[in-house]
């Protein structure tokens, strides 16, 4: 269904959510979440935008009682844990292919979605520092890539530098030439990639549209100052795992004191029970490095008291 003109803004999550509907249906529900919240606050007044929410909030009920067994719908930290992770996951490949000098549709598809996906963890609370910054280097990326293939021009690869405090980053009217359309097709140069974040095609997903802002620079009021940077803990820098071997045990557990000898409070339980569910949403996508990254962690604050 699609969205009254008010709620525009919340279109493309709601397309995301769609597309997600077999894939990972987790992902369809907190995007149709998010639709939900952000368009009660946009206009849940006139009569087409509150039938519109109405349905939307029947659809979400529909599918919170099918997911009812699926710890990420009945449990919060679960929830936010897989939505970062996906979002991370989209973004750590559209990030490699950047790097790499791969300039595709499904690459500039998967910043685009991962800075929507970023948009989602909302729901659960104010965005960290960093996941903001991620989002705006994404959404900046995806724009700025597109608009020069669009107009036939190779893209500078990896992270050339832009100003993250430009709040323009955020907004549609910086992305006029960057429209999602079904059964589209991107209008540009550049090699296509049959894979996306998830290793499959896109299906039926394009790029269309134009743009005024020049190709070879992000759109709107982003501007790429000379010798800047991309942000400073973008995922290929920071998240990515570092293999190491499966029996690699942080050497800071070797001296940990025995849970008997360690006073442990009620936060430090729920910081050792999220990094327990990051791990176990690393797991669903064969992450091993991540996983066991997390369960340290988890071990380290539950046998020493510190992180």
């Amino acid at each position: 269904m699609a969205a009254p003109a008010q709620l525009k803004a919340v279109q493309h999550h709601l397309r995301t959510a769609q597309e997600h509907e077999k894939r990972d249906p987790v992902v369809a529900y907190y995007c149709r979440l998010y639709a939900m919240q952000t368009g009660m606050k946009l206009d849940s007044k006139t009569p087409e935008c509150r039938k519109f929410l109405v349905k939307l909030m029947d659809q979400l009920e529909s599918m919170k009682t099918e997911l009812s067994d699926d710890d990420s719908i009945t449990q919060e930290v679960v929830g936010n844990a897989h939505i970062e992770n996906y979002a991370l996951k989209m973004f750590l490949y559209a990030d490699n292919e950047d790097r790499a000098g791969r300039f595709h549709k499904n690459m500039i598809k998967s910043f685009y979605t991962a800075s929507l996906l970023l948009d989602v963890l909302s729901v659960f609370g104010e965005l960290s520092e960093e996941n903001i910054q991620h989002r705006k280097y994404a959404r900046w990326k995806a724009a700025y890539i597109h608009n020069c293939l669009k107009s036939g021009e190779t893209p500078e690869a990896g992270p050339i530098g832009m100003d993250l405090d430009q709040e323009a980053a955020d907004e549609d009217e910086g992305f006029s030439g960057l429209a999602l359309s079904q059964g589209g097709s991107f209008r540009g140069g550049g090699a296509a990639s049959s894979q996306d974040a998830g290793g499959a095609a896109a299906p039926g997903i394009g790029f269309a549209g134009g743009s005024e802002s020049g190709p070879s620079g992000p759109p709107g009021n982003v501007r790429v100052p000379p010798g800047a940077h991309a942000p400073a803990n973008t995922p290929a820098d920071s998240v990515k795992p570092v293999p190491m071997p499966r029996t690699a045990v942080d050497p800071d557990l070797s001296g940990g004191q025995r849970q008997g000898d360690v006073r442990l409070s009620a936060e430090d339980f729920t910081k050792a029970q999220k990094y327990c569910k990051y791990a176990g949403s690393a797991l669903q996508y064969e992450d091993v490095p991540t996983a066991v990254h997390n369960l340290q962690k988890a071990l380290k604050l539950l046998t020493t008291g510190k992180e």
